[in-house]
């Protein structure tokens, strides 16, 4: 239960950095959206349940800032976390660049999913694409700047959650 709170609030920090972003983004017409970091940790570094139930929370956080249907972020969430988790054993999970790429291509699906979800309501959904690649683009170059941080703060997170824990694998490395 710690792991997951320590990853809920590493996750509570990020959403407030990017929604103070997005505030101060507004004039500009640009929309930070970082969903694939929510996700990639988790889905990488922790057991199936501790880690979706970490990504669900988040999904959860996000869903109440957004003007979508409750439980749309964390149904996403969800299936980007399993999709993720299935392809971890493929994956060098502890190289940051392998990090960054996955929660780059998490990012992507997420948006994709989120777009299409919302854009069937509008009166001409064609129009606004052009509009959403350019903030999927801006997310993009977020994610790669933010990636290295977040993840760091997520791992230092799980160390003050359960600092025996870390203790004993800091021991076996060594």
């Amino acid at each position: 239960m710690r792991r997951i709170l320590a990853l809920f609030f590493s996750a509570l920090l990020l959403w407030s950095l990017i929604a103070i972003t997005n505030h101060y983004l507004a004039p500009w017409h640009v929309y930070l959206f970082v969903g694939g970091l929510f996700v990639t940790f988790a889905a990488l570094q922790l057991p199936v349940r501790t880690g979706l139930y970490a990504s669900l929370l988040a999904g959860l956080l996000c869903d109440a800032g957004a003007g979508t249907r409750f439980g749309l972020h964390a149904v996403l969430f969800g299936l980007a976390h399993g999709f993720v988790f299935n392809l971890r054993g493929r994956l060098d999970r502890d190289s940051t660049v392998v990090q960054v790429v996955v929660a780059l291509l998490a990012n992507i699906a997420l948006f994709v999913g989120l777009s299409f979800t919302q854009t069937g309501a509008l009166p001409a959904p064609g129009a606004t694409w052009l509009r959403l690649l350019w903030d999927l683009l801006w997310s993009q170059l977020a994610i790669v700047l933010l990636a290295p941080w977040f993840f760091a703060v997520q791992r230092r997170a799980l160390v003050l959650a359960d600092p025996l824990t870390a203790f004993l694998e800091r021991r076996e490395t060594e």
